[in-house]
């Protein structure tokens, strides 16, 4: 019986909310708020890298294909890159393309390695191996 007085006494009072109930619940609405905007900031930075390394890796394979496709050079040490799109997922893309011969003299065997930056920063760099035929 003494247990269901307290529980009586809480429930007929009117006092309304406290000050310490407000800001308790403000913290806890302010801590979930704070978490969920972190989180829509991480995904949003994780597809930004995401596009940005999908877009250099098909750069990449596209420069790979074009100096795949051109006439082998004896002894050069940098083939000149294929123009890059101009639509506006490549803006301030860059590719390079160097040469190296596996053996000296050059048997016509050379190890490729297209580089793709943007703005100045390497974001994939892709290696393969060209054979004269």
């Amino acid at each position: 019986m003494r247990f269901t007085g307290i529980l009586q006494a809480f429930a007929s009072r009117e006092s309304g909310i406290t000050l310490i109930e407000t800001v308790v619940a403000l913290a806890i609405m302010g801590t979930i708020a704070v978490t969920f905007l972190s989180g829509l900031a991480t995904t949003s930075k994780a597809a930004f890298i995401v596009d940005e390394q999908a877009t250099a890796e098909s750069l990449a394979r596209s420069q790979m294909e074009w100096t795949q496709n051109v006439d082998y050079v004896y002894s050069a040490t940098q083939y000149s890159s294929a123009s890059i799109p101009s639509g506006k997922d490549y803006i301030n893309y860059s590719a390079t393309i160097t040469a190296e011969s596996l053996h000296n003299p050059d048997d016509g065997i050379q190890k490729i390695t297209v580089t793709v930056k943007r703005f100045d920063e390497t974001v994939i760099r892709l290696q393969s191996y060209k054979v004269d035929r």
